[in-house]
């Protein structure tokens, strides 16, 4: 039976830490090292941890440079044949690691799975279900993004590929999504498995605008890459239009609906499908410069409230 090792990376997210480690540890799954990396929290997460110190397989609270560096010391410490990392608003559901195990039991040859993510606000309240498809390497050169919360990946193809580039804050995981789709088969499961928080604190609301320059730096990290140059080439303007795409719509979560339109325009022009595939980030930011962010606000509780009747 294979050995599953989960790493949290944590700092100051107490208010949600302790159920993103009950949702660890309340996997039917019998075989879970549970390593939880804290950054010197100067709110009660190290109450929280201490709280559950004989469950895990190891912690620490010590400073570090950020979520990379903290995941790294936890998978440095990993024994696992299959790694994750579960950021500490994030949640798994019940059963997933055992959907997971089925997963690469049955499927040797596949070196990455990963299932599907529902969006939740700081309550816990669903406002999206992120369904994903079955990608391929040129997908994800074309950010095609998947949930990280909802994928495992092989310890073998991470030996392979490397720890996570310390230097990238924003699309550390999809950087290295990519690097993994090189070691082998990538394999989506439409099952649901974990649920990723978004709340204002979280950096994907806090330091938005700052995804897109990222997007951007991974291209051109790809153009240097023997491999990918090549599938870079092949997919050019689709690829381009697809980080200004990105970038726009992070630009808009960002509060910043002006340079989110050049973004979007900029995608048209490269790439007109990949843009009206977005029709949305126009509309939306057209309305927040038309001063009816409001009204976007009422559709986006709409959305919610609908979710919510449907638990």
């Amino acid at each position: 039976m294979n050995l599953v090792s989960i790493v949290t990376p944590s700092y100051n997210q107490a208010l949600y830490l302790e159920q993103t480690i009950q949702s660890v540890l309340e996997q039917d799954y019998p075989r879970i090292e549970y390593i939880v990396v804290d950054g010197a929290s100067t709110d009660d997460s190290f109450e929280i941890i201490k709280k559950y110190n004989d469950r895990l397989a190891y912690w620490i609270s010590e400073k570090d440079s950020g979520q990379a560096e903290a995941i790294n010391k936890g998978f440095g410490r990993a024994k696992g044949e299959i790694l994750a990392w579960l950021n500490s608003d994030d949640y798994y559901l019940p059963n997933t690691i055992s959907a997971v195990v089925k997963c690469f039991e049955e499927n040797p040859d596949v070196v990455m799975v990963y299932g599907d993510m529902l969006a939740v606000d700081g309550d816990g309240q669903t406002i999206n279900v992120l369904k994903y498809k079955q990608l391929s390497l040129e997908d994800l050169l074309c950010f095609q993004i998947i949930g990280q919360p909802s994928v495992f990946f092989r310890r073998s193809a991470l030996e392979k590929t490397g720890l996570l580039d310390t230097s990238f804050h924003f699309m550390l995981d999809h950087h290295l999504w990519i690097r993994l789709t090189q070691q082998g088969k990538i394999q989506h499961v439409p099952q649901v498995w974990s649920a990723a928080r978004y709340h204002p604190q979280a950096k994907n609301r806090a330091r938005a605008a700052e995804f897109g320059r990222e997007a951007f730096r991974v291209l051109e990290w790809a153009k240097t890459q023997p491999v990918l140059a090549e599938a870079v080439s092949g997919v050019g303007r689709r690829a381009l239009a697809s980080a200004n795409r990105y970038d726009a719509r992070y630009l808009l979560d960002g509060g910043q609906p002006v340079s989110a339109l050049s973004a979007w325009f900029r995608a048209l022009f490269l790439h007109p499908p990949t843009a009206l595939a977005r029709l949305n980030i126009l509309i939306s930011a057209i309305l927040e410069l038309m001063g009816l962010s409001k009204l976007r606000r009422v559709i986006l509780q709409r959305r919610q409230r609908m979710f919510s009747r449907d638990k």
